[in-house]
């Protein structure tokens, strides 16, 4: 039992933060997107689809995929380097959360388990 490693509240924490941010991200890119097809539908009444649309929401779906993705592997303790990739990934939005679960992350590293 000398390489056991004692368990804390801080990789399940930090992992819930990205899992928040991750969601928040999520709900705000899909009512911008509904909210916008909708506006355009009753000014036109035909949906022209617009590439510029295409190219803010996708990057701003993948953080917040990955923002989730590594929350999740942030809970279970698994894949350091994923669940450190989503809280970077969720720090690119100016949210104080995001930054509270890097520092949890990486003071945390020794309890994920080693692949």
């Amino acid at each position: 039992m000398d390489g056991a490693v004692k368990k804390t509240w801080m990789p399940a924490v930090g992992g819930i933060f990205d899992i928040v941010i991750g969601s928040l991200i999520l709900t705000v890119l899909f009512l911008f997107v509904i909210g916008s097809i909708i506006i355009r539908l009753a000014e036109s009444g035909i949906f022209d689809f617009n590439l510029s649309l295409l190219f803010m929401v996708m990057p701003a779906m993948t953080i917040g995929t990955l923002a989730i993705i590594g929350g999740v592997f942030a809970i279970q303790r698994r894949k350091w380097g994923w669940a450190l990739a989503g809280s970077i990934a969720a720090a690119l939005v100016p949210i104080l959360l995001s930054i509270v679960a890097i520092i949890l992350l990486v003071l945390s590293k020794n309890e994920f388990k080693q692949v």
